[in-house]
């Protein structure tokens, strides 16, 4: 009877047993009669111990000429071992050999530039780091539709490809759509509002696309987003709901991507400030002043750039919520601030701490027909563009509020990592296509 294929991260559970493992060579060494294999599946990694005498000769001998990267059949016994890292290994008693690549693999244990790593990110991706990090990825993503999905909220998946320009002009990939121009959905808020009128609290998740030529290490040109939108909220229910998030997400990942944080060597201590006390709130008017006391020359009417919420977050030790913008620095669809005489918008940005910056945006939604179309003309919109936006104004309008996190950020920030790209599988730059 053959051997039952077991994934390592089980193995624990086989110790005595004899068992099936299949996956890659990731690393190996030998020692005169001894060859250690290091062997990985997907869902961990353990070392299969292939003693000469112990297997038919020709396998051990085949075994001598295994390149990194050989996909295998590995049979064996499960033999508990404190000193492992898995906590076992395996004692081999027959190799399978399915594939043994003819040529050396080229991502060596040597350091190679950063460029080299993204072209051959197809590969890449088989390395312990970004094994760590994808795995995080996952958690938060899982974590995002739990938390959603046992709050009551619908998911309701928006368009890529849209006819109506969510964020400004400027971002916009443009492509021809038969007889018509269309764009790469930069947003899916303006479907989720409509949405939230057919089924209260709703929630979607996708790509999202952004054609700024930006080089920073926050931006990509693909980028994935959830994007609440809740009937009858106002924008402090909006903030209470994106801390909860915050909070339950990095929860999450603390109890449950111990060994990943620890592989990315993440210091966790401010990860627990997080979750032990409620967030700050700052004034975009008190934001300005406190950025001038530190040196920027930022004034009132500009948008937060990279550099003033780099410099603003690290006076924080946990995330801050800056609030009311200038209507001119923000979108089109924000609700006017009725105690600021609508200079101001009734919106949200929050800023993750040492020093990451802005992962979420959010705010009040103009709710009043008359209201919207008027501002839509005041920045020179066609409001032909957007009738089915406006009819949700016209048919039982209420009070409702949204916001947007992007994943790619909210990953970067939690892992402690220097640039968003590798938190993606393939990411998307100005300069990055392949593969």
């Amino acid at each position: 009877m053959a051997a039952p294929w077991v994934y390592i991260k089980d193995l624990k559970e086989h110790v005595g047993e004899s068992v099936c493992v299949k996956g890659w060579m990731y690393n190996k060494r030998s020692s005169g009669k001894i060859h250690f294999l290091q062997l990985r599946d997907g869902s961990g990694t353990v070392q299969g111990v292939m003693v000469k005498g112990e297997v038919p000769d020709e396998q051990f001998d085949a075994a001598k000429g295994l390149w990194l990267e050989a996909s295998l059949e590995v049979t064996g016994v499960v033999r508990a071992d404190s000193r492992a890292p898995s906590g076992v290994e395996l004692t081999v008693a027959d190799l399978k050999i399915l594939q043994n690549p003819s040529e050396e693999y080229p991502i060596g244990k040597k350091d190679h530039g950063i460029d080299f790593l993204l072209d051959t990110r197809h590969l890449w991706l088989r390395s312990s780091r970004q094994n760590a990090l994808m795995k995080i990825r996952n958690e938060i993503i899982w974590s995002w539709r739990c938390f959603f999905h046992d709050r009551g909220f619908m998911l309701m998946d928006s368009p890529i490809l849209t006819g109506s320009i969510g964020e400004g002009a400027d971002g916009l990939f443009e492509l021809d759509y038969f007889d018509q121009k269309a764009y790469l959905a930069q947003t899916g808020q303006l479907y989720a509002e409509a949405a939230a009128m057919a089924f209260g609290k709703v929630y979607c998740f996708g790509p999202t696309f952004r054609a700024e030529k930006s080089k920073t290490r926050r931006h990509l040109t693909e980028f994935w987003m959830l994007e609440p939108e809740m009937a009858f909220y106002d924008n402090k229910m909006n903030m209470q709901l994106q801390e909860d998030l915050v909070v339950d997400t990095v929860k999450n990942v603390l109890a449950n991507c111990e060994k990943e944080l620890g592989a990315l060597e993440r210091d966790v201590e401010p990860l627990e400030k997080v979750v032990a006390g409620p967030f700050y709130h700052l004034n975009y008017r008190d934001a300005v002043r406190k950025l001038n006391e530190l040196g920027s020359d930022i004034k009132f009417g500009d948008d937060l750039g990279a550099d003033d919420e780099t410099v603003l977050t690290q006076q924080y030790d946990r995330p801050v919520f800056v609030e009311n913008y200038p209507k001119d620095a923000k979108a089109f669809y924000m609700k006017a601030n009725p105690e600021d005489n609508g200079e101001t918008v009734v919106c949200s940005d929050l800023l993750a701490p040492e020093g990451y910056g802005e992962i979420i945006g959010g705010s009040q939604r103009e709710e009043d027909y008359g209201r919207l179309l008027n501002r839509m003309k005041e920045l020179k919109m066609n409001p032909a563009d957007y009738d089915w936006y406006l009819d949700l104004r016209k048919f039982g309008s209420v009070p409702h509020s949204g916001f947007g996190i992007g994943l790619e950020r909210t990953i970067t920030w939690i892992c402690g990592l220097p640039h968003i790209r590798e938190v993606i599988p393939f990411p998307r730059t100005i300069y990055r296509l392949k593969p």
